[in-house]
């Protein structure tokens, strides 16, 4: 039986509050603010704390991510606004903190929400990994060294750390066999004691001492060997509850929820046109260069050069000009005129795309009002095939070819290198800021992207002096208003189809191995 194995989650919302009137009994629940995450959480959820939890935490992750590109993970600027954030979205922050029951439920919780959407793909998979892996980092590095061993037996890593009679013995082993370290700092850190097959990445690069088939690792480099530990664990984890998915995506409660959150973008509803008749058609092409992203400005080079668009195009453009402020009838009125500069004659236009656009406005069909797609959107559903230009170009376009079109769009060397390696290491969203940057001058742009027209409100914004460039690029909904106010900006329509205050229960298939 795989150890997540969800018991039954059983407590209701009446027994979850017996459970805090019962003062020490919380702290069995939750004895350390760090945790593998091994038991699934017991109790039943409201669909409104369950959207309101995956979100939190999501934010967080876009947090650690952009953090860890920005700054030198484990530096003081990094942890300060770690820790900043963490507190803000109400998560454990401080391993000491007293009554932390709420904020280690949440953090339990929300981990197990964001593993059955996260598990659905290999590349949602590496990212959640990786966000997770940084933030267990983070937290377990401010473990004092008592913490640190009351973490390791809690987790049954039976890593004990050596006396001080020990230490005083191997005292010039554990000095000239640990990088970095001076007599009076052996003589103040923890060393544990750690079987060699479980340190051989430490032991091959020489950072440890080794005596009888075990090595002797400094508190400094435990962190490591714990990390992969977890990291087995949450890989196959994550590869288990993938065995779930069908039965996940038949569930009407959760299948509307996990589809939207691994997509979810958890800014500003763009789809409320704000600058509705602001913008001129005849502006367009000048805008497209100045403040359009890279994705963007590719569908509307495209658009000029081949007078047509596929689908997939015109429905990632033709959402992202409707954000922007595009009337109806400056829509209609612009794909119409470049349409019919190609093979498609007025006639064929008004009888066959003029109803999509319509359709996209809300005024055919089911009058559903489309939303312009977010990052997360375009990154991972429908990815382009030949012919086509609309997705992400960092995400799927050819490097080489990025770089050329980088290159074209006068972006300097150095700026191509920074964007092609974050590009290489799959962070596309801060490969689009760092484009923001070059093409704006500005040094930190001070939002976290996450939305096209994001990218364009922002663009706007400095170019007309609405706003000075921020210094903290780092934290991305700093500027963004609070979740409660803001529930129709959130991809994840629970409103629509159940009631906020369902439970939900009986999550345990979802966890479990056949």
């Amino acid at each position: 039986m795989d150890p997540f194995h969800l018991k039954k989650m059983e407590f209701s919302r009446e027994k979850r509050l017996k459970a805090r009137l019962a003062g020490d009994r919380r702290g069995d629940l939750y004895p350390h603010s760090l945790q593998f995450y091994l038991q699934p959480p017991t109790e039943n959820i409201s669909l409104a704390e369950f959207e309101n939890f995956a979100i939190d935490r999501l934010k967080l992750l876009k947090v650690v991510e952009n953090l860890g590109v920005s700054y030198v993970k484990g530096s003081d600027e990094y942890k300060s606004r770690l820790e900043r954030e963490i507190r803000k979205l109400k998560f454990p922050f401080k391993a000491l903190v007293e009554d932390d029951y709420d904020a280690r439920r949440k953090d339990h919780i929300s981990h197990f929400i964001l593993r059955l959407a996260y598990c659905q793909s290999e590349d949602l998979r590496r990212w959640f990994i990786q966000q997770e892996m940084d933030l267990f980092r983070y937290r377990f590095n401010e473990l004092t060294g008592d913490l640190v061993e009351k973490f390791l037996k809690y987790v049954n890593l039976s890593y004990g750390a050596i006396s001080k009679e020990v230490k005083e013995k191997l005292a010039v082993q554990l000095l000239n066999s640990t990088p970095g370290l001076s007599g009076a700092k052996v003589e103040e850190l923890e060393f544990y004691k750690v079987p060699l097959q479980e340190a051989m990445d430490l032991f091959r690069v020489r950072r440890v001492y080794l005596l009888n088939a075990f090595t002797y690792v400094p508190q400094t480099d435990i962190v490591a060997i714990v990390l992969n530990n977890y990291r087995t664990k949450l890989s196959k984890a994550l590869a288990l509850t993938a065995r779930s998915l069908p039965a996940v995506q038949s569930d009407e409660r959760l299948q509307p929820l996990l589809n939207h959150l691994s997509h979810s973008y958890v800014g500003p509803d763009y789809s409320i046109q704000k600058n509705i008749g602001k913008i001129s058609l005849e502006h367009i092409d000048a805008l497209s260069v100045k403040s359009f992203p890279l994705c963007m400005r590719q569908l509307h080079k495209a658009l000029r050069d081949n007078h047509h668009l596929r689908h997939g195009g015109r429905m990632q453009y033709g959402l992202f000009l409707k954000g922007i402020g595009l009337t109806l009838e400056q829509a209609l009125q612009f794909w119409k005129s470049e349409f019919i500069k190609g093979k498609v004659d007025a006639d064929k236009f008004d009888k066959g795309y003029a109803y999509s656009i319509r359709h996209t406005y809300g005024k055919e069909g089911k009058r559903t009002d489309y939303t312009p797609f977010s990052c997360m959107k375009i990154i991972l559903s429908n990815p382009p095939s030949q012919g086509d230009y609309h997705g992400c170009p960092f995400r799927h376009s050819d490097p080489e070819l990025l770089k050329q079109k980088l290159q074209s769009y006068k972006i300097p060397p150095t700026g191509i290198t920074q964007i092609l390696e974050l590009v290489k290491g799959m962070h596309y969203q801060l490969a689009c800021q760092k484009y923001f940057q070059l093409t704006h001058d500005v040094d930190d742009i001070g939002f976290s992207l996450n939305h096209p027209n994001q990218y364009f409100a922002e663009s706007q914004k400095l170019l007309s002096g609405g706003r000075e460039v921020k210094k903290e690029p780092s934290e991305p909904e700093s500027s963004q208003q609070k979740l409660s106010s803001q529930k129709s900006s959130c991809s994840i329509p629970i409103s629509s189809n159940t009631e906020a205050d369902i439970e939900l229960e009986g999550l345990d298939a979802y966890f479990t191995e056949d």
